[in-house]
């Protein structure tokens, strides 16, 4: 995948901005990508990033809006990456950093957003990183999906408010009941698969307070080998990878 060519550089460029990752936890990755690009936009005034880590998927955001952007970090080095990122990029005036858990966020917070946006730790009881940081970012021991749909339930502009995820397919129809445990339904859904011989590995869920949407979308990245890209894969990311035209 075009993130993964990377993996062990210290920074990734997009065509509009660069984003430094050598600090931060979790690496720019094909999920936060996919997540920046497909998450909608359209009058949106403020978004709160969850997690922010490098800043990716606020940078993304803010090349796709005018709105203001709000990044919270529990890792402190990960929000200093992340303010060094957003200082370098065109739009760095509009993105403020908050070194706070979402759960101590919601707590102080009096704003509420029209978007908000997470990838989220999804790895349970499974083996731990060595790294403390790494594991933080990556295991939801510190944010495990429940938490993550009341504070957002809390945080979201009642009436048009969209809260966007990845999350591995698996997880998909637990997170969906969890989510209307705290009244909020699927707004749009798409299946990802890496390949089209491969089962799809992850899902992209929005969720809001109003009416649960039941249509469901799917995008395969690669097709015909490795770095052979599907057409809607380079469609939904083309404003991002140097590699593909606008």
């Amino acid at each position: 995948m075009c993130s993964s060519d990377l993996v062990h550089n210290t920074y990734f460029r997009f065509k509009q901005f660069v984003v430094h990752h050598g600090q931060a936890a979790m690496k720019v990755g094909t999920d936060g990508v996919l997540l920046g690009a497909w998450a909608k936009t359209v009058n949106v005034k403020n978004i709160l990033d969850i997690g922010t880590g490098s800043g990716l998927l606020a940078l993304m955001l803010a090349q796709r809006s005018n709105a203001m952007i709000h990044a919270i970090d529990i890792d402190h080095d990960a929000c200093e990456q992340a303010r060094l990122n957003f200082s370098l990029s065109p739009w760095g005036n509009r993105i403020q950093v908050f070194n706070q858990s979402l759960q101590d966020f919601n707590k102080a917070s009096m704003q509420k957003y029209d978007l908000m946006v997470c990838n989220p730790p999804f790895f349970a009881n499974s083996l731990k990183n060595p790294d403390p940081k790494r594991t933080i970012a990556r295991h939801n021991d510190e944010l495990p999906l429940t938490e993550l749909f009341k504070c957002s339930a809390s945080l979201l502009q009642p009436e048009n408010g969209i809260l966007n995820i990845i999350l591995p397919f698996d997880t998909m129809e637990n997170a969906i009941l969890l989510a209307k445990e705290n009244n909020l339904k699927v707004y749009n859904k798409t299946l990802i698969q890496s390949t089209p011989s491969k089962a799809f590995h992850r899902v992209l869920l929005a969720f809001w307070f109003g009416k649960e949407n039941a249509e469901t979308r799917q995008i395969c990245i690669e097709t015909n080998g490795r770095h052979e890209y599907s057409d809607e894969y380079k469609e939904l990311t083309k404003d991002f990878y140097l590699k593909f035209s606008s």
